[in-house]
């Protein structure tokens, strides 16, 4: 069986902890940044973790994650 390719705007955007977790960063973090609250750039900071409906499609996207 040949190897799978790995998706690479899904490795850009997702990061997999060492537990197996999906996180990803927030949208809307760079776009008019200098019009947003500290307190909500602050927040851009986070990372959140992947909707439980969406794992099985993303982990198709990053096979060897």
């Amino acid at each position: 069986m040949p190897k799978l390719k790995t998706h690479k705007g899904a490795k850009a955007r997702l990061h997999i902890t060492g537990t197996g977790k999906l996180m990803r960063r927030k949208r809307m973090s760079s776009h008019l940044r200098r019009k947003k609250p500290n307190k909500v750039t602050r927040k851009f900071a986070d990372k959140l973790l992947v909707d439980a409906k969406d794992i099985k499609r993303f982990k198709r996207l990053l096979p060897y994650g």
